[in-house]
């Protein structure tokens, strides 16, 4: 068994590795998931001033994004237009000025303003997104998790076939052993309301407790412009890290019962909720063990 600890992106990764690898591999896959970790964000970072999104958010005309855009782009817009618009990549700006900006400033500066609609300023085909003024983008609500996913792309080239990847606490699994997980009390980081067995599959999460200053924390409504308030946290199980990662901002937004009806046929999932007086909601499938009354 090997491992590996290390940070990008903002966040600790760890990754095991259930199988005995030759040094020279581990150092090699090591290397080949930073690398890859380092190209994600040189183009979908909106803090860092030499990435594509930051260009973006200066310039218009035509992007050429990577192979790995197709993904993003789809499953975007199929929540964007799923939501009504909740869930959005030009949500960047109003972040920004919220105070959840390049600079980690955590104060607002600016009026807040609602995203432009989608087909207003962008239009993304074949790898090419037009853009048709400038327009700070923001794919912090599936980028982590769609990055795991990458990660494990990087992994099984390498002939690695059981491992655990958790970046962040969004975790991905795939074993004969499962793991146990447990679920943060967004009130208390030293608490858990629950634990989830994961096996094969990704669990990701969602809270404002961690990214939040005065009235706002990072996952903001781009509709009323304010921070949610009345769902503390979520959490979503599904195969895919990007399905997990993307649908724990929509549940935030969208009614549950209502969100599942509408991807019925194209993303399997399971969820739990907590709300603002510690109640909580899940689906039917989620298997995990509730201690929250």
């Amino acid at each position: 068994m090997a491992g590996f600890d290390f940070k990008a992106i903002g966040t600790t990764w760890h990754i095991d590795i259930y199988q005995k690898l030759e040094s020279s591999l581990e150092s090699k896959i090591l290397v080949d998931i930073k690398e890859r970790i380092e190209s994600f964000d040189k183009i979908y970072s909106r803090f860092r001033p030499d990435s594509l999104v930051t260009k973006i958010g200066n310039e218009v005309g035509v992007f050429e994004f990577q192979p790995d855009s197709e993904k993003l782009f789809s499953i975007y817009r199929h929540l964007y237009e799923a939501t009504g618009g909740f869930f959005t990549p030009l949500i960047g700006q109003l972040l920004s000025n919220a105070g959840y900006d390049a600079k980690y400033s955590l104060q607002q500066k600016g009026v807040l303003e609602s995203p432009p609609a989608w087909d207003d300023v962008i239009d993304y085909k074949n790898q090419s997104l037009t853009v048709k003024q400038p327009v700070k983008l923001d794919f912090g609500a599936a980028g982590k998790g769609y990055l795991i996913d990458l990660v494990v792309e990087v992994l099984e080239a390498d002939g690695i076939s059981e491992y655990c990847i958790d970046a962040g606490g969004d975790i991905l699994h795939k074993g004969s052993k499962l793991i146990r997980i447990g679920l943060e009390n967004p009130i208390n980081k030293d608490q858990v309301v629950g634990v989830y067995d994961l096996q094969n599959g990704a669990i990701c999460g969602s809270a404002g407790n961690r990214r939040k200053w005065g009235d706002f924390n990072h996952i903001m409504n781009p509709k009323t412009l304010s921070s949610a308030k009345d769902i503390l946290a979520v959490w979503v199980v599904a195969k895919e890290a990007i399905i997990a990662d993307a649908l724990t901002t929509c549940l935030f937004f969208v009614p549950a019962h209502e969100l599942m009806q509408k991807l019925s046929g194209r993303y399997d999932f399971e969820y739990m909720l907590i709300r603002d007086d510690m109640s909580y909601e899940k689906s039917v499938g989620f298997s995990g063990e509730v201690f929250a009354s």
